[in-house]
């Protein structure tokens, strides 16, 4: 079934004629990027050509898709944008609030029981305003996104990092904070900085035991965490031609790990051949009549660094599997250098759990290649060392990796199949129970996107590495994070040395994908009559009031809330985990905020002085505090400030607390406008080096804020305890319609104000 045709329809009916004024006005070929940009635009044909990294441009994306975690907050706040359906096609999806603990069944039981309040609010608020909705159990959004609404050509936004997942369709999908989701919701332009591009060509084949996950986790590694940002990153190239849409989807969700705004494929036969799989031959005939217009013009692939900012080349024959971490997913070893690089950095050795799927690796071609080789282990009487569990991706794979045989194969192995769910790859990973913050030093492998502190199964001492699936699954069979199954053997049962064979599988099923329920709710035509009802002693869910504006007054006098040190992800600012529970009540979860982040003067987490009493006390606590007494704070932080996940609570939350501003090295491009939408101050420091100036006591004094305006820096005076003083420069970044948003108290209030109008 293909959804929404008539909506792709009229997007290829104008992609022609808007390519080929943006190509005009240019002069010079385009790359796919620039083309679904340049057809995307508000204002329709292009009128200007935009610059690269600096100019902010109006889109119109064609959908919007939301998880449930942060679906609760997006539509909270459009309850109040004062609209009676969604103006675009948007879907909810229920993937996060799911705990992987036992297996499926129960898990998804306990899930319905536990969370029922908040599925039930999204699944009413879904049907009173337009937006399909997916039930728990039907799948990650990304996975489910893929196999039912992404498209060639396409332009969406989703209030999840990994929405960038779709670009294996050959879409610009890009992650969002809710605040931005509801802007297009409500049928208004959605603004971004137009991107700058990089290329990476893809020469060579795939082979072996390499997978198309290699080949992100080698991006990674040349790019690191933030050397994408600001940028959309656009593969081609024989590699890239010769791989599965699937495989695409797979480097396009990790492209988030490298700050990129997105990343693309170009239209080729593999996408064609994924459309008509799952039921959409429909959408695949129509692409097919542009299909000229949903790939980069030949000069661009062929003298790439011409139209790239910059390229990179990767040859796939030569690529060698890795893994990468411990901590940060851009720490890469080539499993050949593995054995050296854990003596060196005493990583142990022994791998407790290997754990496949989530949204990133949950595909028909991932799981059969690693139940490949999970059958194996009984052909060749071999026994798993490791804990080992799989999590499919959507209900439409699990169904159909069943009734192939695969998930008797891993049972077979003594493995675990958790729900169609986010579950362990989030943080919803019930291994330690309440004993997690303490839990012993150890080491895990998965197939995951993220491997940050905690942010599996709560406990810091978990050393997690990233690798592909049948690399995971390989290390898993073995127990040992230094096996390289290209050259290692292993001994079996009966005492024989034994080599795993390369894995096999298959692009897409054979039999073609079949399911039972799917999981998806239609909304009703018209919702006008439904309500939604939220208790006003729930502690899960709570409507909003809208943000006051934050006034020049309240800018002076203001105090240090913490002085993070090192990195800071929105992870430290608004864990998730058990506080997923919360992330409906804006004021129960903010008491999460900034727990993680390292105090800069004693290394401590969650425990930073109160100016107020001299005493030291946790970080909500102490905002809390100063709230009471009408004092704005600020935050002071490091590079990539807000790297991570697009949650918009580590916006919102300290917004809501009292926290007027934050001032870093740099920011994470979501983050960074997720403060803006919210009405805050986000600010960098002109001379990185003045970080250093903060001290534990010190008040800020914004002394030129009534001249606040595009392009000009804001000076802050900040007052020691000792009464001297430093006059700190800082940038920023926004324009008359954010600096609006500030005045305004957020983005929202604008909106409400412009509808009412």
């Amino acid at each position: 079934m293909a959804f929404d045709i008539d909506m792709i329809k009229g997007v290829y009916a104008n992609m022609a004629e808007r390519v080929d004024k943006a190509r005009e006005l240019v002069g010079k070929p385009l790359t796919l990027s620039e083309k679904i940009l340049y057809s995307h635009l508000w204002e329709g044909n292009a009128s200007k050509v935009f610059t690269r990294g600096k100019d902010y441009v109006d889109f119109a994306p064609d959908r919007v898709a939301c998880q449930d975690a942060t679906a609760q907050m997006a539509l909270l706040q459009f309850m109040h944008a004062g609209k009676p359906k969604v103006a675009v096609p948007t879907t909810v999806h229920c993937d996060h609030l799911i705990q992987a603990k036992v297996g499926a069944v129960a898990d998804l039981k306990r899930a319905n029981q536990t969370s029922n309040e908040v599925f039930d609010f999204l699944e009413s608020v879904s049907n009173k305003y337009g937006i399909g909705f997916w039930k728990p159990g039907a799948g990650i959004i990304h996975q489910v996104v893929l196999e039912n609404y992404a498209f060639p050509g396409g332009m969406m936004i989703g209030t999840d990092s990994h929405t960038v997942n779709a670009g294996g369709l050959g879409m610009v999908a890009i992650g969002v904070g809710g605040a931005d989701a509801v802007d297009v919701m409500a049928g208004m332009a959605w603004e971004l900085k137009f991107p700058k591009l990089i290329g990476v060509k893809l020469t060579g084949k795939l082979s072996g035991w390499t997978a198309p996950k290699d080949v992100i986790l080698k991006v990674a590694d040349i790019l690191t965490v933030k050397g994408g940002t600001g940028a959309i990153v656009e593969y081609f190239g024989e590699g890239a031609t010769s791989m599965s849409c699937t495989g695409k989807g797979t480097i396009c969700n990790m492209g988030a790990e490298v700050g990129a705004t997105t990343s693309t494929f170009g239209y080729d036969i593999t996408m064609d051949r994924y459309l008509r799989a799952t039921d959409r031959a429909e959408v695949a005939d129509a692409a097919n009549k542009v299909a000229d217009y949903l790939t980069a013009d030949p000069e661009v692939y062929a003298n790439p660094a011409d139209y790239f900012d910059q390229v990179i080349e990767i040859n796939l024959s030569e690529l060698e599997p890795r893994l990468n971490g411990p901590f940060t997913p851009d720490l890469s070893t080539p499993i050949s250098e593995m054995s050296e690089a854990a003596k060196k950095n005493d990583w142990p050795l022994n791998v407790e759990v290997g754990l496949i799927g989530s949204c990133t690796n949950s595909s028909y071609e991932d799981i059969s290649r690693a139940a490949s080789l999970a059958k194996q282990v009984s052909d060749k009487n071999l026994k798993t060392k490791s804990k080992f569990t799989i999590t499919p991706g959507s209900e439409l794979v699990r169904f159909t990796i069943e009734r192939d045989g695969f998930i008797d194969a891993f049972n077979a192995i003594g493995a675990t199949v958790f729900a169609n769910a986010c579950g362990p790859c989030i943080g919803m990973w019930d291994r330690y129970g309440d004993k997690a913050a303490n839990g012993p030093r150890n080491t895990i492998v998965h197939s995951f996107n993220r491997n940050f502190a905690k942010r599996a199964d709560g406990n810091p001492n978990t050393l997690a590495f990233v690798g592909s699936p049948e690399l995971v699954t390989a290390i898993a069979i073995a127990g040992r994070l230094d096996f390289n199954p290209m050259k290692d053997s292993l001994i079996n049962e009966d005492g024989e040395e034994v080599m795993l064979e390369e894995p096999r599988g298959y692009e897409l099923p054979p039999e073609g994908f079949a399911v039972e329920d799917a999981g998806y709710l239609a909304p009703d035509e018209d919702g006008g009559s439904v309500e939604v009802k939220v208790s006003p002693v729930s502690e899960r869910l709570q409507l909003l009031e809208p943000f006051l504006p934050i006034t020049n007054e309240s800018l002076q006098g203001m105090k240090l809330l913490i002085k993070a040190f090192g990195k800071c992800t929105t992870d430290h600012i608004s864990m998730a985990g058990p506080w997923l529970r919360f992330r409906g009540h804006l004021d129960n979860i903010s008491n999460n905020t900034l727990i993680g982040a390292i105090n800069a003067f004693n290394k401590k987490t969650n425990f930073v002085k109160n100016q107020l009493t001299g005493e030291y006390g946790a970080v909500p606590d102490t905002q809390r505090a100063y709230k009471a007494k009408g004092i704005k704070t600020i935050v002071i932080g490091d590079h990539n400030y807000g790297e991570g996940s697009s949650r918009e609570h580590a916006a919102m939350q300290p917004r809501h607390l009292g926290v007027a501003a934050v001032l870093v090295k740099s920011f994470a491009r979501i983050h960074e406008t997720n403060l803006k939408k919210q009405g805050m101050l986000a600010l960098t420091f002109a001379n990185e080096s003045d970080y250093d100036l903060i001290q534990e006591g010190d008040t800020f004094n914004f002394v030129d804020i009534q001249d606040f305006a595009p392009e000009k820096p804001l000076m802050i005076e900040v007052v020691h305890e000792d009464g001297s003083k430093d006059m700190i420069k800082t940038n920023h970044t926004y324009n008359l319609q954010q600096i609006a948003w500030f005045r305004e108290g957020s983005a929202l209030n604008v909106i409400k104000k412009e509808s009412a109008a």
